[in-house]
């Protein structure tokens, strides 16, 4: 549906949907549907032409016969940010929605083309100035910087307008206090004022809306790659399953430029991609996702657990999997997240020591696991430099690995600070630091340690003096994945000692649903 993203259906692939879908006609001029439009089919070219246009009118891309349009909002059920117009008489195949996802889960080659054209869409509209949201808010407005940082973390296509550089901008929150803003303009019109992530996801048509009081087998809270891994598993079994998400669904596995190490996919995967299959594959199941809601609080009970959300709601829940995640400490500098996933990475192991073997990198951290990723890039073949701020690394790292450091050629650059990073189409090629030295790295590996998302559990549950979560017989339970409570169990990244790999997460998420029915007599679950 836009870009130069355009792929050609075979002719059994254009059969395979006419069996799921409706054989329509539309003449030259008919609009297929437009900016703003609450839902659209997708529509696969049998014959004819259609142009895709932004909100200002401008062509964006035609699609031909065997072509078809759509992009990720088919699946997320956001407003339509296009307009697409017959530009030759069309003969074309109308799939509605949910008949789509259906047929997406069990048609893997379908599948394949639809899935891989939506991300790639949905990528180059957020490259895009005028498609999507408007946000209009101050340089130094904190609202403004949280709602532009959720609109990334939920792919939203957005333009960002400081007030202060645009007369149109001043012009529409003239008069307004502080607290309206930021102003955000809708596609297809209308406009909130300081609406929160949750308010401009419900105006865009994305998710589920909560009521005041859930009662559920099996609430998931997270919906990175353990929550998801979770779900999928809760609610093919039969358990009535909801997720809970504070941002948007696939975690920090989700905004992955690739995943180069999944299972099943050797040329790699985006995390947008990844997601939005396993989104698919739990709505299947039907598992309810909604977001964005935040878990303010648990209270442990006899046959439910009570999670209480910021946004007021609460949910009873008989088993509850804990799946938060940790947010890795990211290098303060600009268009980071350009290279994350592609030469950029929070974790070395076989997969990024092949890929590495023979080139210039950078180990940024002073604490073992930056020693330990050191040695074994080192080890593979890398020439690798350890950068660091202290003084003197003996401070926060064993003896044993700086011997390790020198044993095997790596060069440690003490007192150290990355300001800039430097590449072409996502690739690293230096890096500048603060004393004006300049490193030419072809990848960079950041340990600067992460944080648990679980400050909201307070003392109700067992954590280590870092705040992971204990789960077994370090928290006096049973099963593994259990936590100090019963029927509440911690998956993923957010679970002391875990391996922070995102194929583990899944693992562990999927696993955990057999102790939920070990836990769970049958005639307790619905």
């Amino acid at each position: 549906m836009v870009a130069p993203v355009s792929r050609a259906l075979s002719e059994s692939q254009l059969e395979t949907l006419a069996a799921h879908g409706e054989e329509r006609t539309a003449e030259v001029g008919e609009e297929l549907f437009r900016v703003g439009d609450a839902s659209y089919p997708f529509i696969a070219i049998r014959e004819g032409e259609a142009q895709v246009l932004d909100p200002a009118g401008n062509e964006i891309v035609r699609h031909g016969a065997s072509g078809f349009l759509g992009e990720m909002n088919l699946l997320t059920g956001q407003e339509v940010f296009l307009t697409a117009v017959v530009t030759k008489p069309m003969r074309y195949i109308a799939v509605e929605r949910d008949e789509l996802r259906k047929l997406l889960l069990e048609d893997a080659p379908l599948s394949d083309i639809l899935l891989s054209a939506f991300v790639q869409r949905r990528e180059l509209l957020q490259q895009r100035q005028g498609i999507g949201i408007e946000i209009v808010g101050g340089r130094d407005s904190a609202p403004t910087r949280q709602l532009i940082d959720f609109a990334k973390r939920q792919r939203l296509p957005y333009t960002w307008t400081d007030p202060t550089e645009s007369k149109e901008a001043a012009q529409l929150i003239e008069g307004l206090e502080p607290d309206e803003m930021p102003v955000v303009r809708l596609p297809g019109g209308g406009e909130l004022r300081a609406p929160s992530g949750g308010e401009l996801s419900r105006a865009l048509g994305i998710g589920l809306e909560l009521d005041p009081r859930e009662e559920v087998d099996l609430l998931v809270i997270g919906g990175g790659p353990a929550g998801l891994g979770a779900a999928v598993y809760g609610a093919s079994e039969g358990l009535e399953t909801l997720v809970v998400e504070s941002t948007g669904l696939g975690g920090q596995a989700g905004t992955s430029r690739r995943i180069e190490n999944y299972l099943g996919f050797p040329a790699g995967i985006s995390g947008t991609e990844l997601t939005s299959r396993a989104v698919t594959q739990a709505r299947k199941f039907n598992a309810r996702t909604a977001t964005p809601y935040r878990a303010r609080e648990l209270e442990p009970g006899d046959g439910h657990h009570v999670v209480r959300l910021e946004e007021g709601n609460e949910i009873a829940a008989r088993a509850i999997v804990i799946a938060t995640g940790a947010e890795y400490r990211k290098l303060p500098v600009a268009e980071l997240e350009c290279y994350e996933g592609i030469s950029v990475f929070y974790a070395a192991g076989p997969p990024e020591a092949q890929i590495c073997g023979g080139q210039r990198v950078g180990v940024v951290g002073g604490g073992n696991s930056a020693g330990q990723a050191a040695v074994w890039l080192a080890r593979g073949g890398a020439l690798v430099t350890l950068l660091h701020r202290r003084a003197d690394l003996s401070e926060t790292m064993s003896d044993y690995l700086i011997g390790e450091l020198e044993r095997y050629g790596v060069s440690v650059r003490d007192r150290s600070e990355i300001v800039e990073l430097h590449g072409q189409n996502d690739q690293l090629e230096e890096v500048a630091l603060s004393d004006g030295d300049r490193l030419p790295f072809s990848y960079l590996f950041l340990f600067l340690g992460a944080s648990p998302c679980t400050d909201w559990l307070g003392d109700a549950i067992a954590r280590d003096e870092k705040g992971f979560i204990l789960t077994g017989p370090e928290a006096g339970a049973e099963g593994l994945f259990e936590t100090s409570v019963p029927r509440v169990y911690a998956a993923g990244d957010v679970r002391a000692g875990s391996i922070k790999r995102c194929a583990i997460a899944v693992g562990e998420g999927a696993a955990v649903v057999r102790f939920v029915h070990e836990h769970l007599a049958p005639s307790e679950v619905k």
